[in-house]
């Protein structure tokens, strides 16, 4: 499985239902979106300013992660942001890697 963070927006008419519902109810919501695609929540977070949502979760896959975020921000009441989260190692074996390029105009 692989890590993703998610930062989440609410619009006006996703914070009325927000509101209406309650935290623990849209967590749910969220968590069974989530684990109807083969991922699982590891903590999740609400916040004021530019993110109304905060949380990691993880995915068998890129296509359950795209898929979740397409059917979230489909409804249009939550711009969601996904992004991919590298381990350490991860990021040590890819600065081993020469990958060839050449820059423009070169």
């Amino acid at each position: 499985m692989s890590k993703y963070l998610v930062t989440a927006s609410y619009t006006a008419e996703g914070v009325k239902g927000l509101m209406q519902e309650g935290g623990s109810m849209r967590l749910e919501a969220a968590t069974a979106a989530i684990e109807s695609c083969g991922g699982s929540v590891d903590c999740f977070y609400y916040a004021f300013g530019k993110d109304d949502v905060v949380g990691i979760v993880d995915f068998p896959d890129v296509a359950s992660a795209t898929a979740v975020s397409l059917m979230i921000n489909s409804t249009g009441a939550v711009h969601l942001r996904t992004t991919p989260l590298m381990t350490v190692e991860e990021i040590d074996a890819a600065a081993q890697m020469t990958p060839a390029y050449r820059p423009p105009g070169d």
